[in-house]
């Protein structure tokens, strides 16, 4: 092999790390998700009141997915400057930019204020959102992932994770107390926008607790074989990582797109699509269909770590596939209990929905880690996770609406997600394991890296 592996950091220190990318992820994903309830909640009541109930909610929908067709986008400005510049600096900034989208949402006037600029302005700030999440994601399980020793990597990686459950939790906890207390005309009104006026808060909370980390040593490392490389080379110019990602590693882009295919499609689907679809075709409130989602999120949360610690038994790949199958295999059922209108018959379908969700979420943090040298990692594992959010996580909730609206049926929803799980598994089989490699090894962008420090070596002797 190459290099040896850098030594672990002390335990105090990871933990630490692994609490400044989780609270960082879940204000983050709070902010999101937020975003999505509300779109399937309010949004086409005040931003598209001109329009038919279900039109207004697809409209709705599609300022949802404007906010990832921004991530790929996101992903690769935030990609380039993290692998050049460190990863804390820019996940500091993606936790500004989000926070402050979201602020200034809840401080929007609505179309009966300032007519059709209402919902232009609402577009603008999903696009800030969804710049901002495209760059959140790889730093966040890039700083855990090269802080951690390679024996737990899928467990420690995993908590990250669990900052997208913890963002629905609390998203969906404080929209279903507000609507709890508040008369449906309130909420409206005006209660609406508390929930992203929280946002300040929290981001205060979270810049405060990400400030206090250090930077990667792994990506240190890098950096200083790049200087050397530098110093040896003067005159030529070092290449772009995302050249270098589409030179080194475009087969990894590609699995890592596939494999995210299932995960990023259920995962809409289950958590913003079913707020319409329950509310709409069973009769259900959206007090109820909040609660749901509420109970199964908590649940969610829980599992992902231990699906991540096996991960580090079995490998990550085996894990992946037990998820996408059975997220395939439990679509037609996940309907049928749903239209029994039973509360109970609800949460048991969203929460095997999830639990099944967090076997390709839970490992996909050190799976995606793994595939990418030191160098290109950054830019690598963010392009391959948003440019598919583009295909698979954006245009679910539209798709799956405007499929129950053309068919007034949820089987044509069933196949599509059934679809993207059979994407999925055919990715994850072309795909190798990754449990074992050490993070520090000099992949294909550190060869000249580690070449240019030899020879300045040999020079100095």
């Amino acid at each position: 092999m190459s290099s040896p592996a850098t030594a672990p950091p002390a335990p105090t220190n990871l933990k630490r790390i692994v609490a400044a990318s989780l609270i960082g992820t879940t204000i983050e994903w709070y902010d999101f998700f937020l975003y999505g309830s509300a779109a399937a909640l309010v949004f086409n009541k005040l931003f598209f009141p001109d329009s038919d109930p279900l039109v207004g909610t697809l409209l709705s929908f599609l300022t949802y997915a404007v906010g990832f067709a921004a991530r790929p986008i996101g992903a690769l400005v935030f990609g380039h400057f993290g692998d050049r510049l460190g990863r804390k600096k820019l996940l500091v900034l993606s936790l500004l930019m989000m926070g402050g989208a979201t602020f200034a949402i809840g401080l929007m006037p609505t179309h009966a204020t300032i007519g059709s600029a209402a919902p232009v302005l609402l577009t603008v700030l999903r696009l800030i959102q969804g710049f901002a999440l495209g760059g959140e994601w790889g730093g966040a399980v890039l700083l855990v992932s090269e802080h951690g020793d390679a024996r737990r990597r899928g467990f420690w990686a995993s908590w990250p994770q669990t900052g997208a459950p913890a963002g629905q939790l609390l998203a969906t906890g404080v929209l279903s107390l507000l609507t709890a207390v508040l008369s449906d005309a309130a909420f409206e009104s005006w209660g609406w926008r508390v929930p992203f006026l929280l946002s300040g808060v929290l981001v205060i909370v979270g810049l405060w607790i990400r400030l206090s980390v250090d930077e990667s040593p792994v990506f240190r490392q890098a950096r200083e074989r790049a200087e050397a490389r530098k110093a040896e080379r003067a005159a030529e110019a070092e290449k772009l990582p995302l050249v270098s990602v589409l030179r080194h590693h475009w087969r990894d882009v590609l699995v890592a797109m596939g494999a995210r295919m299932a995960e990023n499609i259920s995962y809409y689907v289950i958590t913003a699509f079913i707020l319409v679809y329950a509310t709409n075709e069973t009769g259900l409130s959206k007090q109820t269909a909040l609660n749901a989602v509420l109970v199964a999120s908590a649940v969610h949360f829980s599992v992902i770590p231990l699906w991540g610690a096996l991960s580090d038994r079995i490998g990550r790949r085996p894990v992946y596939l037990i998820g996408a199958v059975g997220i395939g295999a439990w679509m037609f059922p996940f309907f049928m209990l749903i239209d029994t209108a039973s509360f109970g018959s609800l949460v048991f379908a969203v929460t095997v929905g999830l639990v099944l969700h967090g076997a390709m979420y839970a490992p996909q943090a050190a799976f995606f880690s793994e595939m990418f040298a030191t160098r290109m990692r950054y830019s690598g594992a963010s392009i391959g996770a948003q440019f598919s959010s583009v295909a698979a996580g954006a245009p679910a909730p539209l798709i799956a609406t405007a499929l129950l609206d053309d068919y007034g049926s949820s089987t044509p929803i069933a196949l599509y997600v059934i679809a993207a799980a059979l994407l999925t598994v055919v990715a994850i089989g072309a795909a190798k394991e990754t449990r074992h490699r050490d993070l520090s090894d000099v992949g294909p962008a550190d060869e000249a890296d580690s070449a240019a420090v030899r020879k300045a070596d040999a020079h100095s002797l």
